[in-house]
């Protein structure tokens, strides 16, 4: 089951208009405190219920994506949600998954509308604060990507000129400590920064370098730079527990990913989707 996320509907369902204005700055921060008591989910919760609600993105090639010809979602994260279904579930296909952007993943959670946020969401002291992370599943490295024609060779060469990223991510912190003469533009999710390079409305567009290769296995014309700006370690995001609702989920899922590192299974969705992607040739005109 598909289902997106509404970030008024989270604000009415966490006290209405008090939680608005907090809710909507530090939502686009990608941090927010909690705008009423916070509990954890309850992995007993989950059993009783029935089902998994995860969220995960609609539009990031390969780790959440809506294929075109089925239209059905797909990914690794998508993958990784449903086996992570199986193993507390024993069905892989007990999952709702709602559409997050990188804007409201942490929304999402504080909200109680997921219970789990798989959304190529790198792990940060930030964030730490305010989410329960699990340990990384996977690392990406944050990349640049330009049209094959441009004049740019390095990142040096990006001052002065406009960088497409999205709000709510890593990158834009990284990117504008980097190169504080350059010009900036931010977009809700990191197809419409793509579509905005295509449309010559920047000269370089900044994400993940895994995100990048999904783009570029469907758009001819573009190249990444050379130089990566930084390592980004995923992980699965949780709400926060306390004393009398602990970390429950958050630890049986660890215990899920140290048994999927060992088996192979992480090893093996990394190569169906990552690695199939970060090799695949370019796409000729």
């Amino acid at each position: 089951m598909l289902r997106t996320v509404s970030l008024f509907r989270l604000v009415r369902e966490n006290g209405g208009k008090a939680c608005l204005s907090g809710l909507l700055l530090l939502g686009l921060l990608g941090v927010l405190p909690g705008c009423g008591e916070r509990k954890a989910v309850l992995t007993s919760e989950i059993q009783h219920r029935g089902k998994l609600v995860a969220g995960v993105k609609f539009d990031s090639k390969p780790f959440g994506f809506l294929d075109s010809e089925d239209g059905q979602l797909k990914g690794y994260d998508i993958d990784l949600m449903r086996e992570i279904s199986r193993r507390l579930l024993n069905k892989e296909n007990a999952v709702e998954f709602q559409q997050v952007f990188s804007s409201t993943r942490v929304i999402a959670i504080d909200s109680g509308s997921v219970d789990v946020v798989a959304a190529t969401m790198t792990i940060t002291p930030k964030r730490a604060k305010v989410v329960a992370f699990s340990d990384p599943y996977l690392i990406a490295h944050q990349a640049v990507v330009v049209p094959t024609k441009s004049s740019v060779k390095s990142l040096s060469d990006l001052n002065g000129k406009t960088i497409l990223f999205v709000l709510g991510t890593t990158s834009e912190a990284t990117i504008k400590k980097r190169l504080p003469q350059a010009k900036y533009t931010g977009f809700k999710s990191s197809t419409d920064a793509f579509s905005a390079l295509k449309s010559g409305r920047g000269d370089a567009m900044t994400t993940d370098d895994t995100i990048i290769s999904g783009f570029l296995t469907d758009n001819c014309g573009f190249r990444v730079l050379n130089e990566k700006l930084s390592d980004e370690p995923y992980g699965l995001a949780f709400r926060k527990g306390s004393a009398q609702a602990p970390d429950e989920l958050r630890l049986q899922v660890n215990k899920y990913l140290a048994e999927m590192k060992q088996d192979g299974t992480l090893e093996r969705l990394k190569a169906k989707w990552v690695d199939t992607a970060l090799n695949a040739k370019p796409c000729k005109p």
